[in-house]
């Protein structure tokens, strides 16, 4: 599938397309830790159609990629292309993984499977001391092997965090280097989104800190993690419409929906047992009819007791678990 820009023209692209709201998908398993692709399918069209999300990103570390195989993982952008294509939605492919050669095929698998962009996380580099020089070379070497807009990907897990003026240098360098998500603290996304100008998109997962961004730094791009999926359902879409009423420039209005979430940001919070993410998340997406399954090793799945946990947050939040039916 042909790519609608070059690598020249990718953040220009990126500038008019990748904005919105952006979920990190969850993968389904079925019991016996087998893809659910059905259930992806259905998640995939719940969220694009009855939760109004623009664009997803697939694969990740939401998406447990780390307990997937190459061919799941190359599956899962497949299918998210299709529905995709289908809504008239986007698709950020996770191309990350510590060995190169597998990080170039899978960019690779994405631009021929047809996705918008690929998010590449920064890789572990604890025996390395001052990471500048390796990182530079390493995203331009992924940009050159592929015409797809990068996201850089900068979080703690990596053993570092890239620096502000590292994440505009690369943006500067490897043209189709064009947006960051950064997992860091509000002082330096925010100084990265001064230096860096119209060279990158900057935008980071915490939902909490979305509407400050949007009202405050100008952003247009929430990118990305679950909580487009986890704190909305096709009749109450309260993220939906804070964005909407921000990017319109009605502030009150979309500090008023923002503030009305936060007994479902702190039952999702509360609720979630140290170690287990992934598995308080696909207990609570369940809640609200979605597919999730079981976690894969080596994460854990709950104990009853904290199932029980969940659902009793769940059940005083406010949100419905209802989904409207779409079409198959």
């Amino acid at each position: 599938m042909t790519v609608p820009y070059t690598r020249a023209t990718a953040k220009d692209y990126a500038r008019e397309h990748l904005r919105g709201i952006w979920a990190a998908a969850m993968t389904p398993f079925l019991p016996d830790l087998s893809l659910d692709e059905a259930g992806f399918r259905r998640n995939l069209r719940h969220w694009f159609h009855d939760l109004g999300i623009d664009g997803v990103f697939v694969a990740g570390k939401q998406g447990e990629f780390y307990a997937l195989s190459l061919e799941e993982r190359k599956r899962l952008c497949d299918i998210a292309v299709e529905e995709a294509r289908a809504a008239r939605r986007q698709v950020i492919y996770s191309a990350s993984d510590q060995n190169m050669d597998v990080v170039i095929e899978l960019a690779r698998h994405a631009e021929a499977a047809g996705a918008d962009y690929i998010v590449v996380h920064a890789p572990v580099l604890h025996f390395v001391h001052d990471q500048a020089d390796t990182l530079r070379a390493y995203y331009a070497r992924i940009g050159e092997a592929t015409r797809l807009g990068i996201a850089m990907w900068s979080h703690p897990d990596s053993g570092y965090l890239m620096p502000p003026e590292l994440c505009a240098t690369i943006a500067r360098e490897v043209p189709n280097v064009v947006a960051i998500k950064y997992s860091v603290p509000r002082p330096m996304y925010a100084e990265l989104t001064r230096l860096a100008g119209d060279a990158l998109i900057v935008s980071t997962a915490s939902e909490e800190e979305w509407l400050d961004n949007i009202l405050e730094l100008g952003w247009r791009l929430y990118l990305c993690s679950a909580p487009p999926f986890l704190l909305q359902t096709a009749e109450d879409r309260r993220m939906r419409d804070y964005t909407d009423a921000a990017f319109a420039g009605r502030a009150e209005e979309a500090r008023r929906i923002s503030a009305s979430l936060e007994p479902v940001r702190r039952a999702l919070k509360s609720s979630r047992p140290p170690g287990k993410p992934h598995a308080q998340q696909k207990a609570w997406m369940e809640r609200l009819g979605q597919a999730a399954g079981p976690v894969r090793p080596p994460m854990l799945e709950l104990t009853a007791a904290e199932r029980d946990a969940v659902n009793r947050a769940f059940d005083g939040c406010g949100l419905t678990p209802a989904i409207r039916a779409t079409a198959e």
